[in-house]
């Protein structure tokens, strides 16, 4: 006779003995009668996320991605220093925040701009839109500026339709000296005059308490790596636990990050999106699939979806390809069934935090890598980003577990479970909103 609980690789996540998880997150012997309701909590927490995922097909997709940033180049002239070459690249997304047709080379024009003095610089060519990579768009024009007066960089581009949007600006002087800055609403000016020492560190570009600043507002905005944060923790039963998992994303995604950010690896920023989002609605739907009991349902339709996906793509539809597709629904097929065989899940939960922090490494990087800093200011970027993302994500587990812990007390058992089951759900339904609108959006 078969055992169909026999461990193996790959086996997939079969029927066992009536087991759920307690609210410590720990196994133990489920209720001696029927499997069927345990069975089905877990599908309904599924079909909630389904739901919750049509609701979310309702905003902008402008809203789908984690940070708005903007890039621009000003090369200044060598024989007169007093006109520069402007370039500005912006992803496609931005642009639809404003209306088909919207005349984005006058825009652009009177919403970055080079001042001397007070005066503004004059265009002397035309905006013009040039080739780009897929995705992006870019424009390009030429200022001459009056013969007196420093020279100080002015942004407000996006700033009407989204206070938080980040323009990068590197600026090249006739000399071969580069610097960058971060211009965000509230400081959306950069003097570049360099003549008296008390202005010299205002115009050297971006600090490291300025990236260390960047990087934790980068993750404290970007609600798809706080979506997976959270739905780690969710049934974390542990300090120590937490503290695995912690380490193990971090530790992952700071490879990455310091990888891309260094030019070694290159990967496609809208496939990197796409498994971000991949990447939180497995974990979420692992928790509603844990909490539940363990049925077949949930990730017989989990796989389901990404076999039709990779069906999908055959047809041409999406970004992904069929391949790739398939080898997601086979990775989450061997996962939910390695841990239902797990004597230890925490364990197999710390590496697929570590699996993808690996891909959210790349997310981290994807603000970086765009302004191409020179060499020497690379290190540091790197270092203050990579201590600010850190330090939000520690902000944000030591604000969420404690409550968790708390409901998690046997007095509030219930709501601990409650919590956890439509938490998992409402982070599973953005996880495949995200991975919806992200390769077909």
């Amino acid at each position: 006779m078969t055992n169909t609980d026999t461990p193996g690789v790959c086996a997939g996540p079969g029927r066992r003995s009536a087991r759920s998880l307690d609210n410590t997150g720990t196994r133990h012997p489920g209720p001696s009668g029927p499997r069927h309701p345990q069975r089905w909590r877990g599908a309904g927490s599924f079909l909630l996320a389904l739901m919750a995922t049509l609701a979310l097909t309702l905003p902008d997709p402008a809203g789908a991605h984690t940070k708005s940033a903007s890039y621009s180049r000003w090369n200044l002239d060598t024989t007169d220093g007093r006109s520069a070459k402007v370039q500005i690249r912006l992803p496609l997304l931005e642009l639809t925040r404003f209306p088909a047709g919207h005349d984005w080379p006058a825009y652009l024009q009177n919403h970055l701009r080079l001042f001397a003095g007070d005066a503004p610089c004059a265009a002397t060519l035309p905006v013009r839109q040039a080739q780009t990579p897929i995705g992006w768009a870019i424009f390009r024009w030429k200022v001459d500026c009056p013969a007196l007066g420093d020279l100080v960089v002015r942004s407000d581009v996006l700033g009407d339709v989204l206070s938080s949007h980040l323009h990068f600006a590197r600026f090249a002087d006739g000399e071969g000296s580069i610097r960058e800055r971060v211009l965000v609403a509230d400081a959306p000016e950069w003097s570049l005059a360099s003549t008296t020492p008390d202005r010299q560190n205002e115009t050297s570009g971006t600090t490291v308490l300025g990236y260390i600043a960047l990087g934790g507002e980068h993750i404290l905005e970007g609600w798809d790596h706080l979506a997976f944060i959270a739905a780690l923790l969710l049934l974390s039963a542990s300090l120590r636990e937490v503290a695995t998992l912690v380490t193990a994303f971090t530790v992952a995604h700071s490879i990455t990050l310091g990888l891309a950010v260094l030019g070694l690896v290159r990967p496609e920023p809208l496939s990197v999106e796409i498994l971000i989002g991949f990447s939180i609605a497995l974990v979420a739907v692992e928790n509603s699939w844990l909490v539940g009991g363990r049925g077949r349902f949930v990730p017989g339709l989990f796989v389901a979806a990404l076999l039709l996906a990779a069906a999908l793509s055959l047809t041409g539809s999406g970004t992904l390809s069929a391949i790739a597709w398939g080898g997601l629904a086979l990775f989450s097929w061997c996962h939910f069934g390695l841990l239902r065989d797990a004597a230890k899940p925490a364990r197999l939960r710390a590496m697929v935090a570590f699996a993808f922090g690996l891909v959210h490494g790349f997310g981290f990087a994807g603000v970086l890598m765009e302004i191409e800093l020179p060499t020497h200011r690379l290190l540091p970027a790197l270092f203050g980003f990579n201590v600010g993302v850190e330090l939000g994500q520690l902000a944000v587990v030591a604000l969420i577990w404690p409550l968790l812990r708390l409901l998690a007390r046997p007095a509030h058992g219930a709501w601990y479970r409650l919590v956890a089951e439509t938490g998992s759900a409402a982070i599973a339904g953005l996880g495949i909103y995200w991975i919806v609108i992200r390769n077909w959006g």
